[in-house]
């Protein structure tokens, strides 16, 4: 166990016993990441996170960022760590090294962020923010842009953002009210106020680029006439140095419910007519680029959630195994039986297997995720590719938005197995729920989710990523039937499978006919059940690899884990998946009455 941030057996089990992820190094672009050495990156993650990271949860909680004057001072102990990421060239993990990244498979990258998620996730925020920004000047940007700008952002030296939201924009970003005037160098004056905006302005850099949305004068209403902008705080010249401050304001942070250690940033751009930008990408394109960027971002939200679910476990797991207090029920009426730990009644024993089911099996669905994007960078077959990016995007909505709604109920169980100590700010638990519950929120909120899973993830490429997850989930079974003691756990989730296939055309025919805006009324509950049938293959897989392990008998010592494993699928298949059922059944009658309800009915 890696001291409350996460399992490092359950981390080492994803990785080489589920995935196999040293598979990878037998093509050249992983050739070099071999089992000893992704033991050794992931070895060092941890020690990072746990020795020097995650000490700084609780201090940056405390002490919080403070605005004078416009700038922005992070908590003290963040300077540290930040060198720190950057001298171990953590940031752009999976990044080309000639731009200053480590050039690691996907799945490695997210063991290393497991720990330093689960140890600090609102710190990893900015970071986690320059490396997606600059991701889109590479992707986007002009080889002047890259010269200029990419190696300093993923070496850290500069830090990153992502400018959508405004008062009046924020899940519908295309009614945004940024402009951009064009200037006779090719630029463009860059004047609006976006809110909302994490790390937007902070003290752990000398500069920050923020990629910026707006609207050229004279481009179209609408996203179809969104560019996207590079607009840093200081304006850059053609050499790399620093130049004049370039009017982008922070007149204000949110004192916020949670993640205080990050600056929540209202920013005014122009204010003084001085804020230039360059084009990033083609006009009328910033939409389209942007999304690059956010489905990273969702990925990543989505492992932020899980972060605090990692830590509540292992908190609520060591709490409930020291806390004495009660009698074993079968001793309730012994006068003199003793107190024991917590650990040993019967309500404790079935929340802390909840939280596990969730956390493991969420652990496995993100890195999982990850190992299909290694998969399509790597295979030379186009439908292989088209597969694997196929199982990516359709995949984004459940890591972002049912890992999230889980991962609070995992917190909110930790809270609750620590009792009143849980809901006290001087144990880690109520900071925990905090934390976690904007992951619900940000980067398209959970609702969002849903309506893209359905709307667009659902029928794409004529439903065949939809056939293909089906697909993957049919072998694991055919696996699991083979093994006696998993057969029942494997019909189970055969059930739940096709049901589900049910469902998904169901509501596929539902959000194209009149009865659309109940499909869309129904949309979350569609994207929890498809992510109960997803939780159900994921430990079902783990359960047919830990049978295996306990015939063995050179792994005698993870007996304990294995046949953990095996309980876990018979927990969720037996406990969870029933309700699953339940939803699915709902999903197949597509009630109307919140769509039917009159508004004056709502009361009020």
């Amino acid at each position: 166990m890696a001291q409350y941030v996460a399992d490092k057996r359950d981390v080492d089990f994803v990785l080489h016993e589920q995935l196999n992820v040293e598979e990878l190094s037998k093509h050249e672009k992983y050739a070099e990441f071999n089992k000893k050495a992704v033991d050794l990156i992931v070895n060092e993650a941890k020690n990072l996170a746990v020795k020097e990271i995650m000490p700084t949860r609780e201090l940056g909680d405390k002490e919080g960022c403070k605005l004078e004057n416009g700038k922005v001072t992070v908590p003290e102990s963040f300077h540290k760590i930040y060198d720190l990421l950057k001298e171990g060239e953590w940031i752009a993990m999976t990044e080309d090294p000639e731009w200053g990244g480590q050039g690691m498979p996907r799945t490695v990258a997210l063991a290393a962020s497991d720990y330093f998620n689960g140890a600090n996730y609102p710190f990893m925020m900015y970071p986690g923010l320059t490396h997606g920004a600059g991701k889109l000047v590479e992707a986007f940007g002009t080889e002047k842009q890259k010269k200029i700008f990419l190696k300093k952002m993923f070496s850290g030296e500069w830090t990153g953002t992502m400018l959508l939201t405004e008062p009046e924009a924020g899940s519908d970003v295309g009614a945004l009210t940024t402009t951009a005037t064009r200037n006779p160098d090719g630029t463009f004056s860059i004047k609006g106020n976006k809110i909302f905006i994490s790390s937007g302005e902070h003290n752990l850099s000398e500069n920050i680029i923020h990629p910026v949305l707006a609207r050229i004068e004279g481009a179209p209403a609408g996203t179809k006439g969104i560019s996207l902008f590079l607009v840093p705080k200081f304006r850059v010249n053609d050499d790399g140095t620093l130049g004049e401050f370039n009017d982008v304001i922070c007149d204000r942070i949110e004192e916020k419910m949670g993640i205080h250690g990050n600056a929540t940033c209202s920013l005014i751009l122009g204010g003084k007519g001085k804020c230039v930008g360059t084009l990033l990408g083609e006009e009328n394109k910033g939409m389209k680029a942007m999304f690059l960027m956010m489905n990273e971002a969702r990925a990543l939200v989505g492992q932020q959630g899980f972060g605090c679910a990692s830590a509540s476990y292992l908190y609520a797991l060591e709490y409930a195994r020291k806390r004495v207090q009660g009698k074993n029920l079968l001793q309730f009426m012994d006068a003199n039986a003793p107190s024991v730990p917590i650990i040993q009644h019967p309500d404790i024993r079935r929340m802390l297997l909840t939280m596990k089911v969730y956390v493991e099996g969420m652990r496995s669905l993100i890195y999982y995720h990850g190992n299909c994007s290694d998969k399509a960078d790597i295979v030379s077959d186009p439908n292989e590719k088209a597969k694997y990016n196929g199982l990516v995007e359709l995949l984004t909505p459940i890591v972002k938005g049912y890992v999230t709604d889980r991962s609070y109920d995992v917190c909110n169980l930790g809270m609750q197995i620590y009792g009143g100590y849980g809901y006290i700010s001087e144990y880690p638990m109520e900071q925990l729920v905090r934390d976690c519950r904007i992951t619900m929120i940000y980067e398209g909120t959970n609702g969002i989710q849903a309506m893209d899973l359905l709307a667009r993830k659902l029928g794409m490429n004529k439903g065949k990523p939809l056939m293909d997850l089906a697909g993957e989930m049919q072998k694991t079974i055919a696996q699991a039937k083979a093994i006696p003691q998993l057969e029942a756990f494997a019909v189970q989730t055969e059930k739940a499978v096709n049901k589900f296939g049910e469902v998904a055309m169901h509501m596929g025919m539902t959000a194209m006919s009149a009865k659309v805006l109940n499909a869309f009324a129904n949309a979350c509950l569609f994207l929890d059940a498809a992510g109960d049938v997803v939780m159900s293959w994921m430990l079902l897989w783990r359960a047919t690899i830990a049978a295996q392990g306990l015939q063995d008998s050179k792994k005698k010592k993870d007996a304990a884990y294995y046949e953990g494993q095996i309980k876990n699928v018979d927990f969720f298949n037996n406990v969870i998946l029933p309700v699953a059922f339940g939803k699915m059944k709902a999903l197949l009658n597509t009630n109307g009455a919140a769509i039917e309800i009159s508004d004056a009915s709502f009361g009020g």
